[in-house]
């Protein structure tokens, strides 16, 4: 239900299609373009930028694709030019919904996004009204067989603000500014990481029933069928 979440199942299945494949390409390619449209093409200085490589290779794309993309960014190649965009929404029971786009026309994007919530019992909100609700946080996820009383201690010193169990994953929170330090730790005592990534985080989770959880299953899953979205951040508490 939210960036990481959506990411780490789409590169767990057991296969993805050729066709899936490029989709994601496409996805990992705008996000890099548009983090060296925002703060350059130096991955040492631009924190997002950096995140966004890491994620490519996590999915396998190739490393004349991701130069591509970086110079697509930097204007060095022509290219459509796109747009980062962040609609705020409401979906069923008042659970508060980001959703991340980057597109080359703001306009069919909208209507496209607007008719998905509508059908699902949601609706856009005014800007502000949700985005609120949140704060950025990177995250590091690790295998929770890794995860130990003792490291999780270790992980505080180093930062960690909080973690999270999703399935067979621990999702580690921490500021932007302490993800090195956590990732190099995490490297030096040879645990997995499994994906990485800059999101944002609900301040306050939500619970709902099972009726309400599958319309917004349901809501997620043709958001993230929308080709221009790019995350999905809600504040369900999963």
């Amino acid at each position: 239900m939210s960036g990481h979440s959506k990411w780490s199942q789409i590169k767990h299945k057991k296969a993805i299609t050729d066709a899936r494949r490029s989709k994601i390409f496409s996805k990992l390619a705008a996000m890099i373009s548009i983090a060296v449209r925002k703060g350059g093409k130096d991955p040492e200085s631009n924190p997002s930028l950096r995140l966004a490589i890491e994620k490519a290779k996590e999915f396998n794309m190739p490393k004349e694709n991701i130069e591509r993309a970086i110079q697509r960014g930097s204007g060095e190649l022509a290219g459509t030019k796109l747009e980062e965009i962040t609609y705020e929404a409401y979906g069923p029971g008042g659970i508060g919904i980001l959703i991340k786009t980057i597109t080359d026309n703001k306009n069919r994007t909208a209507g496209e996004i607007k008719k998905i919530l509508n059908e699902n019992d949601g609706k856009l909100a005014e800007s502000g009204s949700v985005s609120f609700q949140f704060e950025e946080k990177s995250f590091l996820t690790i295998a929770k067989n890794d995860f130990s009383e003792d490291l999780c201690l270790s992980l505080i010193e180093k930062g960690m603000e909080g973690f999270e169990e999703r399935e067979e994953e621990i999702i580690i929170f921490s500021q932007p500014k302490n993800f090195s330090s956590l990732k190099q730790f995490l490297e030096e005592k040879n645990v997995k990481i499994l994906s990485t990534g800059l999101e944002p985080v609900a301040k306050q989770k939500q619970e709902v029933g099972q009726e309400i959880k599958k319309k917004l299953e349901k809501l997620f899953e043709e958001l993230e069928e929308q080709n221009e979205v790019e995350e999905i951040y809600s504040t369900l508490k999963v």
